[in-house]
């Protein structure tokens, strides 16, 4: 898959840093980046109805100003980048903010989550339900601090035979075939006509080398461990970035490529 739309979801209290890196993602891509600025607005307040009106009003206008400024800086950054570029904003009731993503995601080719928004925990699911789960197009997680421009040289790919499993490949096509080796990962492989075949992680690495990627089948026992530690240990041992399991996303340690 080529990738010329990415759709980088920021909230309005921190972004620069996401920012940054989504242009440098993109700028190597030569893609389009929309970055999609988001402010959940706070719950109704409890009282009288004059108090409720004056109170939640109040704190409503001081909301959407502060989207309104965050947008404004975003667009600024844009301009003085050398990227194609948008940027649109969001204020959402919580319970529809995946919602509204999940509408953007829909238009582009991949949505981009920074470190600073990775690190709140009620954004980062709200991107995570909107996009992987409301929306066709897979997520990529980049948690790292650094401004340099992500371009894994080692990838992880988590390899069970399922239909995500194999959408994710896919989806990841041009991660992998830039990337100097890609280690499938299997855990616990049962051999089965049915399922992985005789030899398992044969089948997706001959897939994997008619694009040219350069790959390599691993086979590792649990050994009793939650398939999460055993995926994130192996990738931790080989200095990877992951094409990995969800759950990854409670300790996330690397990048991560995700698709549902």
């Amino acid at each position: 898959m080529s990738i010329k739309t990415v759709l980088c979801p920021v909230e309005a209290d921190g972004f620069s840093n996401d920012v940054e890196n989504a242009i440098a993602f993109c700028r190597l891509r030569d893609a389009h980046l929309t970055v999609l600025v988001v402010y959940t607005s706070a719950p109704t307040p409890f009282g009288s109805y004059d108090v409720i009106s004056s109170v939640w009003m109040a704190e409503r206008e001081r909301e959407i100003g502060k989207l309104a400024e965050a947008k404004t800086r975003i667009s600024d950054m844009l301009l003085r980048s050398d990227v194609s570029g948008d940027v649109q904003d969001v204020y959402a009731e919580f319970a529809w903010a995946a919602e509204e993503i999940a509408e953007r995601a829909m238009y582009s080719d991949l949505v981009f989550i920074g470190s600073e928004a990775a690190a709140v925990e009620t954004f980062r699911r709200h991107v995570v339900n909107g996009a992987l789960f409301e929306s066709p197009t897979a997520l990529l997680i980049d948690n790292r601090r650094s401004n340099v421009p992500l371009q894994p040289k080692t990838i992880l790919l988590a390899w069970d035979s399922s239909n995500e499993a194999a959408r994710a490949a896919q989806q990841a096509l041009e991660f992998l075939q830039a990337a100097q080796g890609v280690h499938v990962t299997l855990i616990d492989p049962v051999a089965s006509s049915r399922r992985n075949g005789e030899e398992p992680g044969a089948d997706v690495a001959t897939y994997l080398c008619r694009h040219k990627v350069n790959v390599s089948v691993d086979r590792i026992a649990s050994g009793g461990r939650a398939p999460a530690d055993v995926l994130r240990m192996h990738a931790r041992d080989i200095s990877a970035f992951g094409g990995t399991s969800l759950s990854m996303l409670n300790h996330p340690t690397l990048p991560l490529f995700l698709s549902h």
